[in-house]
């Protein structure tokens, strides 16, 4: 119920308010408040009618005697109740044995049946009647009220009554806004899915010449690399039916329920045929099937065979095409993959710098930029960015310019927000004086070797303010978009992130703990060395795992098959490949103690510096095309 006020009148005469009820009520609702309502009557019901109509009760003998003083003027026999009311008008009420006469009982006291008038009522069938119906008519209510509630749960997904139904929700073109103009930096993957719709709106041209539409494309590739967003371009794109779910939406604790709803999801597809169906997360449950004596996820295995049978098995499936995402493709179920199935694997990995400026151009869309903005040096500079990194970064930059009052987009607000992307917002951390010099020194020894090393890039900025973890950093991007990486690149990196510890080191005649995750990322780029990539005296073999979801042959690594011997040999390689990197590091270091004097001393005082400050110091980095014979491994 609802109460609402009206206002009559202006500003100049008095308001009068007019309380108007409005009453909203379904048939839900007054179901319900009728069964409440006779429920509570039931409970307290005949409790309040005894006590409402209650009277002084007296003995049996009081009534005889008013009787025979002709105080009663009549007596209402019912059962073995006798209501005597009084010439005053004044009820009273007693009771005799059960069986006994209210006759025989005056005619024992002598009394003439004249004296006073007796009425009889027999309320035994009445009572009966409603003895019948009290106990009935609850249980149709509460029959009635449950039928009710079941039928109204099994229209919703989110009941427990649907349990065996699919959660898909269905998209259609009127509900999507988003289309292939709004992905960008995946343009083999927009041509992939390009096909797939024009398949769907065109089957005709493709039928003529012999061809058959795919029946999945698994998209694999890291997170925010635009997966999802893909498949809801084609939910805008496409004039069929778009189902989308979650690969975990398919698990429950009752056992079957995932292949239930795998069934269900296809029966409606199928039925709305031409259409798509969108498996988000898939290796929820597409992981590969346990063998040999590995243990066993039964209800995650039943749900995967059962998409497998329903992709490809004997009941056609035509018209019905299956798009998947995932970022672990490494562990899918080589039959989920297999031509017929999965027909496509698209890989959408991280954009190069033309994709990347094409979405910062998409995201830009309603942020006013200042003339200052360059797309092309802001995508340069955010190499190795995912799309949803930079729809983060641009965003950030607007709520910056939107806190400092300014009326567009500056280059200091997006590359504020490249770092706080990357790295996280700006800590005021309380720090001695002796603290942030030994921060100072140990920044300015990863830009001093990383600046004097042949293969690396300029560093972009260094700055000794906290952000998240770290208590200072180095940002040294890539200058472009690599495909190769050469033995003597990954020695100079490594070679960059002992600078801190190196310079430590030679200034303070000391070491710290914060080098310790400078530690972790070398000895991880070594190890893959060692392993990954045949960069060692072992010679090319790879000790690690292999994971290709195109090589359906390949096994997974078994730390077993390798000996303990040889394992010492790598922990031997990895421990030697640190050492000369870190030697590398001090030599640098001391031969350009006065830069890095000069640099750390600058950090000091402006806490931040970026390229041209300090390329001021240390003077410009030689930037001249690397010749072939620069990138050929030195013997280490």
């Amino acid at each position: 119920m609802k109460k609402s006020t009206k206002k009559i009148g202006n500003n100049n005469k008095s308001v009068q308010k007019i309380k108007v009820f409005k009453f909203n009520f379904d048939i839900r609702t007054v179901f319900i408040i009728i069964f409440t309502s006779f429920f509570i009557y039931t409970l307290v019901g005949p409790a309040l009618l005894d006590q409402a109509g209650a009277t002084d009760e007296v003995s049996l003998t009081k009534i005889v005697e008013d009787i025979s003083n002709k105080k009663v003027k009549t007596v209402l026999v019912e059962d073995n109740k006798i209501s005597a009311t009084y010439n005053s008008g004044v009820k009273l009420v007693t009771r005799k044995e059960e069986g006994d006469s209210f006759r025989q009982i005056l005619s024992d006291a002598k009394i003439p049946l004249g004296a006073v008038n007796i009425e009889a009522k027999d309320s035994t069938l009445t009572m009966e009647i409603l003895r019948i119906a009290g106990s009935i008519i609850p249980a149709i209510l509460l029959f009635g009220f449950f039928w009710f509630m079941i039928r109204q749960a099994r229209g919703s997904q989110d009941s427990v009554f649907s349990f065996g139904q699919s959660r898909a929700k269905r998209f259609t073109k009127l509900k999507s806004n988003i289309t292939f103009k709004d992905v960008a930096g995946v343009e083999e993957a927009k041509k992939e899915l390009e096909e797939i719709v024009d398949f769907l709106k065109h089957p005709a041209k493709y039928i003529k010449l012999g061809a058959r539409s795919p029946k999945g494309v698994m998209l694999v590739g890291p997170a925010g690399t635009g997966k999802t967003l893909l498949a809801k371009a084609v939910a805008g794109e496409a004039n069929v039916p778009f189902f989308s779910i979650a690969g975990s939406e398919f698990m429950e604790m009752l056992v079957g329920i995932g292949a239930s709803r795998v069934r269900d999801l296809f029966k409606n597809a199928k039925k709305s045929s031409p259409a798509i169906i969108f498996i988000d997360e898939i290796d929820a449950i597409g992981r590969a099937r346990s063998r040999g004596g590995m243990p066993a996820h039964d209800e995650r295995e039943q749900t995967l065979n059962q998409i497998l049978v329903e992709m490809d098995g004997f009941t056609p499936n035509e018209q019905v095409i299956v798009i998947a995402a995932t970022n672990r493709g490494d562990l899918l179920d080589p039959a989920l993959l297999r031509p017929g199935r999965f027909d496509r694997r698209v890989i959408v990995d991280y954009p190069d710098v033309e994709g990347r400026e094409a979405i910062i151009k998409i995201h830009s869309i309603g942020k006013p930029l200042d003339k200052s903005v360059q797309l092309e040096r802001i995508a340069r500079r955010t190499v190795g960015y995912s799309g949803a990194d930079i729809e983060n970064m641009m965003n950030e930059a607007a709520i910056s310019a939107a806190r400092n009052n300014r009326s567009s987009l500056t280059m200091e607000d997006i590359e504020e927000a490249a770092t706080k992307v990357k790295l996280g917002p700006e800590k005021k951390r309380l720090q001695t004086d002796h603290d942030r010099e030994i921060t100072a020194y140990h920044e300015a020894g990863h830009a001093i070797v990383s600046h004097f090393q042949k293969h690396t890039d300029p560093v972009h900025r260094i700055s000794i303010v906290s952000r998240g973890m770290a208590l200072g950093y180095t940002l040294i991007p890539p200058g472009r978009d690599k495909l190769h990486t050469s033995k003597t690149q990954l020695m100079e990196r490594i070679s960059v992130m002992m600078g801190g510890r190196a310079a430590e080191e030679l200034i303070f005649n000391d070491i710290t703990s914060g080098a310790s995750n400078d530690f972790d990322q070398a000895t991880y780029i070594a190890r893959k060395m060692v392993t990954d990539f045949g960069m060692s005296k072992l010679g090319p073999i790879n000790f690690g795992p292999t994971q290709d979801i195109t090589d359906f042959s390949a096994s997974y690594f078994d730390q077993n098959t390798i000996s303990q011997e040889m394992m010492s040999q790598i922990d031997s390689e990895i421990n030697r490949i640190l050492r000369e990197a870190y030697a590398d590091a001090v030599k640098i270091v001391n031969a350009n103690k006065i830069s890095l004097n000069k640099v750390a001393k600058e950090l000091v005082d402006r806490e931040i510096m970026d390229q041209d400050q300090f390329e001021k110091i240390v003077g410009k980095k030689d930037e001249r095309e690397i010749k072939s014979k620069a990138y050929r491994s030195k013997k280490i």
